[in-house]
């Protein structure tokens, strides 16, 4: 069966080598890779858990000597127990961790057997386990998390049998991962996601409760992946200005003044006397009458050239197609393809 790693949220010291006497170890999961079969030859495989910058020692019932753990990564102690001729091990033999660290050591019990599809389970003369006797989990639950990369923790929760023990199984990881009794009946503990484990939002967890020798399981039955509630888009405010524009062009515009009778008349006095200097007897008079006319002609084109004025014409172009004319007295300043706006006829630039 493939080996499981998992370990509880602790605390910040524990995350470094720390021989303090002061810091207690502790033991967070411990394991056996289960065998079909117990001869000489074969390898048992342990895996153990814990304070990190430890030594781990194993004492298995029936064996004739201790097995020493190798720290393989902080916190995490692994050993094979290769059984010899002498060796007198069977299923349900007791196998005991030790882990010191400093002057200070603490101590944890295999919970399950080293046969594969054995386990600790009392059963009645049919072979049947005691319904009476199975601990009871009423709720399994989980504080999943939306990201499951390496570093990033889960939360499990377990609520049953008060004074059990509590371990639990992810698949996609190795190793078995122990929640404490944090209060009468409920059992809690965090695991850390390590690089090596392969856990899908899916992955299958287990939880087993055991009071003495009696077993009882449940699965998870919620995903480890939290969904993440897709944000509402807020809706697009599409900005529409009724008095804005674009200049469309700017025009200048001449206007030629009205030329009035004194400018009629001076004209044609003025050139009846430049006429009267042209000829002799009826050449003069024609000359005169000739003059004058011309010199009205004149005087009222002067006139008029000196009332002429211009202004200017800017037109502007609406988003729907519209446009309005404002007049300006003098340059506005304003250039074709310039944004604006307009207010009460006036024109300003589009900020």
């Amino acid at each position: 069966m493939p080996l499981f790693s998992m370990t509880l949220a602790a605390p910040a010291q524990a995350q470094q080598y720390n021989n303090n006497a002061a810091y207690a170890p502790v033991i967070r999961g411990f394991d056996v890779e289960e065998v079909r079969r117990l001869r000489p030859g074969v390898e048992l495989n342990f895996n153990l858990y814990g304070t990190p910058g430890g030594r781990a020692t194993l004492s298995i019932a029936g064996a004739n000597r201790n097995l020493n753990l190798t720290e393989t990564e902080p916190g995490q102690y692994e050993g094979t127990y290769t059984m010899g001729e002498r060796d007198r091990i069977s299923g349900d033999s007791a196998v005991t961790a030790n882990l010191r660290v400093g002057n200070q050591v603490t101590s944890g019990v295999l919970s399950e057997s080293l046969l594969r599809d054995v386990g600790r389970h009392p059963r009645d003369s049919q072979g049947r386990e005691r319904a009476a006797d199975v601990p009871r989990i009423a709720r399994f639950e989980v504080q999943g998390n939306e990201d499951l990369t390496p570093g990033n923790e889960l939360v499990f929760s377990v609520y049953g049998t008060p004074g059990a023990k509590v371990d639990m199984t992810i698949a996609g990881t190795r190793g078995v991962f122990f929640l404490p009794e944090v209060n009468p009946g409920e059992y809690s503990g965090g695991y850390t996601i390590r690089r090596a484990d392969r856990i899908a939002p899916n992955s299958a967890v287990t939880a087993t409760m055991r009071v003495g020798g009696r077993v009882s399981t449940a699965v998870l039955g919620k995903p480890l992946r939290v969904a993440t509630a897709t944000p509402t888009p807020t809706p697009r405010v599409v900005r529409y200005c009724t008095n804005c524009a674009t200049v469309d062009a700017v025009n200048v515009v001449e206007v030629n003044g009205d030329g009035n009778y004194l400018g009629t008349i001076g004209g044609g006095v003025v050139g009846a006397v430049l006429g009267s200097q042209v000829g002799k007897g009826n050449g003069r008079t024609a000359a005169q009458i000739a003059g004058a006319l011309g010199g009205a002609y004149v005087g009222r084109n002067i006139e008029r050239n000196a009332r002429k004025t211009q202004h200017y014409e800017v037109v502007i172009r609406f988003a729907n197609g519209g446009t309005q004319t404002v007049t300006y007295e003098n340059d506005p300043g304003l250039r074709v393809g310039e944004k604006v706006r307009i207010t009460d006829g006036v024109l300003s630039r589009d900020q």
